[in-house]
This record gives C-alpha cells, structure tokens and sequence, in this order.
C-alpha cells in the first residue's frame, strides 16, 4: 500500500545535540581511508582557517541517518523498514563540521513517491550548531522495496 502523502512537509523535533569529538573525526577519516591532515592535525586545520580539525563531508551521515530513524519508525507513517534500502545521499554545506560543534537535527519529509509498486521517500535533515546557525543540509532518499508477489 503506497504512503500517505499527507505526510510531505511533516517535521520531526530536532534531535538532542550530538557533540562532535575530534577522536570520532580521525576514526571516521581513518574508516572511509581519507587521510587529508585538516581531520587529524589541529595546525593543519588552522593553516586552512579553520578554529579546530574538521570532519569528512560524509562524517554527518552518521547523525543525519539517526535522526531520519524517527521518520522511519514513525507508526503512522507506516513504511515497513524489512524492505527499505538506502536510495541516495546529499549533502549541501554552509561550513564544515568541526571538532567541538554541538549539532542537532531536524528532519522533514521531502517527498513521497510510489514507483512500480516501491515506496520512496526524501528525507531532509538540517543540521544546526549550537548557536542555531544552518551548518549542512542532508538529503536522503529511502526506498522501501514492493512485496514479492506469492
């Protein structure tokens, strides 16, 4: 059964605020084999401009797809998670994440669309420092594959 697109512009309260850790930024950097010294080397990320080591542009990931998990297991909702596949990824930047950001996300259902038979859905999730200020918008796409026919 296709989703309900009465849900398209529903928003989520924002998460708790996940503080970003400069340990967390070098084992992800490691983790993806991005050895750039701005994500281990303080003195490198000030050489840039930076006030402290920055993450990897996919580093928010692993916040913003927590945060799409509220839409997910959102009962009324009702997208049956069994079949979900992770369609797409993007990510629009007003400034890298940082070592020492505070980051909270809100999530809004972008879109609801039925294609043969599958459920997809655009989740976008803006992350927001702790002064309030946007630092990286994240768009994923879900698609909640259709049931094999018996």
């Amino acid at each position: 059964m296709a989703l309900d697109q009465s849900f398209v512009g529903r928003t989520y309260p924002p998460t708790p605020a996940y503080e970003v850790g400069r340990e967390k930024i070098r084992e992800f950097a490691e983790a993806v084999g991005d050895g750039h010294p701005a994500y281990v080397d303080v003195e490198a990320a000030r050489a840039l401009g930076h006030p402290d080591v920055i993450a990897p542009p996919t580093f928010v990931f692993s916040i913003t797809y927590r945060a799409a998990g509220e839409v997910v297991q959102d009962p009324q909702l009702g997208l049956d998670y069994s079949r979900v596949v992770h369609g797409d990824q993007k990510f629009s930047y007003v400034r890298p994440v940082r070592a020492g950001d505070r980051l909270t996300v809100t999530s809004t259902i972008e879109a609801i669309k039925s294609l043969a038979g599958n459920d997809i859905v655009d989740i976008r999730g803006d992350v927001h420092d702790e002064a309030g200020e946007l630092v990286v918008t994240a768009l994923t796409k879900l698609v909640a594959r259709a049931a094999e026919e018996a």
